[in-house]
């Protein structure tokens, strides 16, 4: 890893009606446009759901990386990650962000090893640890016969 600060750059264009196109360098374009919650059309990544995704992203990463530096063989990661946006105080905030994760593992692994790695992993995500919303972690650990 390399020494902090690390910084990130992100650029984004639209005209008045038009998508929103980010870039990053090296990275691919992509377009966001507001979600339908907010009049948006729909199909489109949004600034919320980017958000849900990094929450996501950072939660598996940081798994991976704490499962390899503990030598934790694993199979499969997937998780379904909720963000609940209220109005709260007179502005809209996610107050809430759901992980329900589901790890595959080899024959013989220890499912509260496994559980306790996946918990280690959301308590140390950046992304997580930035916001000020609650947040809860369900863990399924699936031992592969």
């Amino acid at each position: 890893m390399h020494a902090y600060p690390h910084r990130y750059q992100v650029r984004i264009s639209a005209e008045p009606e038009s998508v929103a196109r980010l870039t990053a360098d090296g990275l691919p374009e992509f377009s966001s446009m507001p979600p339908p919650e907010f009049d948006g059309p729909g199909g489109y990544w949004s600034p919320e759901t980017l958000l849900v995704a990094a929450v996501a992203d950072c939660f598996l990463l940081s798994f991976r990386s704490i499962a390899r530096a503990s030598r934790f063989e694993w199979q499969e990661l997937s998780a379904d990650v909720q963000g609940l946006l209220e109005r709260s105080d007179g502005v809209a905030r996610f107050t809430r962000f759901e992980t329900r994760a589901r790890l595959v593992v080899p024959a013989g692994s220890d499912p509260t090893r496994a559980k306790m790695l996946m918990e280690k992993a959301e308590k140390i995500c950046l992304i997580s640890n930035s916001l000020s919303a609650a947040r809860q972690l369900e863990c399924e650990v699936i031992v592969a016969p």
